[in-house]
């Protein structure tokens, strides 16, 4: 299952499986140097052209032109770090038993390698997979998202653009109803040998089980449950501003956004009206074209109906709105309003369910253990956050947060030189820095004997 489209005239093409790809074996062997200055030309294009890709990603999610060139940006960093990092992928040499032989290990590309990826970034989250496994050798297979697709094509036209041999970057897009169909393949042709996904843990289970059939390796970047501990040492203002950033960029929909916020009760009151003051201020929701706005829409309906049902559960058993509420009185279309809840119980679908929309629920907590113990208790373990002046109890915290990621002090934590990536049910491998090729190479051992002849 090979595609490459020209965009230029609107046409697809399909390649028959071969074996294996020639187009892999030809960009397998190219010189790591090669590689990295394919990329830079790349990086040089995604720049050039920032300001169409911002208004694409505009267009087809929502999100405001500002965050649009931000991600446009944060898609770049990750181009420069691995047309760099091409260089740098090592083998080793080992030292050996005795002197009848010498050892090394060599990294091996893992070849062709199929992507699945969400709306919600629709350029980042496909240029974090794309660089890497380009860097490492791999050539590409993406499914974006039914709702974002013209991020991905657009991408397609750039590594086109960039003298990337045919092939080596492809895109297939499809409706909704097709997404389960070619995931099924990517997991059952042992033409892929990779699958990395970035979605939702149901979705990243099915693709664990359908991939096992040929034992696939595989990247899973999924849902996450993240909490964000305010201590009574916190610096409540900058605590405030890294929730307003952790928990309504993109109007929540992302993967590490806050889903609760734990406030100890001798600064609860306090920082909830400072928060609710922020919110009621700082957000403006509308046309994402509009540079006043900083708030889009819900992605689609499905999206809009799963926010606007958690929240109304909530009030229905007791939740009280500090702010907001409600599907937006005066726009039209999927805006929800900024919300801010408190009294928040376990009985409540926001207490477990990942909320992916602008709603805040707030938990009074009364000790460190209560908090960590509570930020502990879920399957998922992507990101958690926490903010305190107490060093000791920055390092004792830190340690104790079970997720692949925490921010201490600091709302926004990814970046091209950070791994990402999750433990427990948000998935297993890492995206950026050094640890982001791992998944697109295999190690190889080899023994080299007779060497006292």
């Amino acid at each position: 299952m090979n595609f490459a489209f020209n965009l230029y005239n609107a046409h697809y093409y399909y390649y028959p499986p071969a074996r294996p790809p020639p187009v892999f074996r030809n960009w397998a062997e190219l010189p790591a140097k090669e590689k990295g200055i394919k990329l830079k030309s790349l990086l040089k294009l995604v720049n050039t052209h920032s300001d169409d890709l911002a208004k694409i990603i505009t267009a087809e999610c929502g999100k405001p032109l500002a965050e649009a060139k931000g991600e446009v940006m944060y898609s770049a960093g990750y181009l420069e770090w691995y047309a760099e990092e091409a260089k740098r992928i090592y083998g080793e040499v080992l030292a050996a038993p005795n002197n009848t032989r010498e050892m090394v290990v060599l990294k091996e590309p893992i070849g062709v390698v199929g992507f699945i990826t969400p709306w919600n970034f629709p350029l980042a989250m496909l240029v974090r997979k794309t660089a890497a496994a380009l860097a490492a050798g791999c050539v590409c297979v993406a499914r974006p998202a039914e709702d974002t697709p013209f991020s991905a094509l657009a991408l397609a036209a750039l590594v086109e653009k960039a003298g990337f041999p045919a092939g080596t970057f492809n895109v297939v897009t499809s409706s909704r109803s097709q997404a389960g169909p070619i995931g099924q393949v990517f997991c059952s042709s042992p033409k892929v040998a990779g699958i990395s996904f970035t979605g939702s843990t149901a979705v990243g289970k099915i693709l664990y089980q359908q991939s096992s059939g040929t034992v696939k390796r595989l990247g899973l970047e999924l849902g996450g449950n993240a909490s964000y501990i305010i201590f009574p040492t916190a610096d409540l203002s900058r605590a405030v501003q890294g929730v307003m950033a952790s928990k309504f960029r993109n109007a929540g929909q992302a993967c590490v956004a806050t889903n609760r916020v734990l406030v100890h009760e001798s600064v609860f009151d306090k920082f909830s009206e400072m928060l609710a003051t922020a919110v009621k201020n700082q957000l403006v929701s509308g046309d994402g074209f509009d540079p006043a706005v900083n708030q889009g829409p819900l992605i689609n309906e499905q999206q809009f109906q799963k926010v606007d049902g958690i929240v109304r559960d909530a009030v229905s058993k007791g939740a009280r709105l500090v702010s907001g509420g409600g599907i937006h009185p005066t726009l039209k279309g999927r805006f929800y309003q900024p919300t801010v809840l408190a009294n928040i119980t376990d009985n409540m679908k926001i207490y477990s369910e990942e909320i992916f929309g602008p709603v805040c629920p707030l938990y009074k907590f009364y000790s460190e253990d209560e908090a960590v113990t509570i930020a502990n208790s879920t399957r998922r373990g992507l990101a958690n956050y926490f903010y305190s002046n107490d060093y000791a109890q920055v390092w004792r915290v830190a340690k104790r947060l079970e997720s692949g990621m925490v921010g201490v002090n600091e709302g926004l934590i990814s970046a091209a030189e950070a791994p990402f990536g999750g433990v427990k049910e948000s998935g297993f491998g890492r995206e950026g820095s050094r640890h982001g090729v791992d998944d697109y190479v295999h190690t190889k051992y080899v023994c080299f004997g007779g060497l006292n002849n």
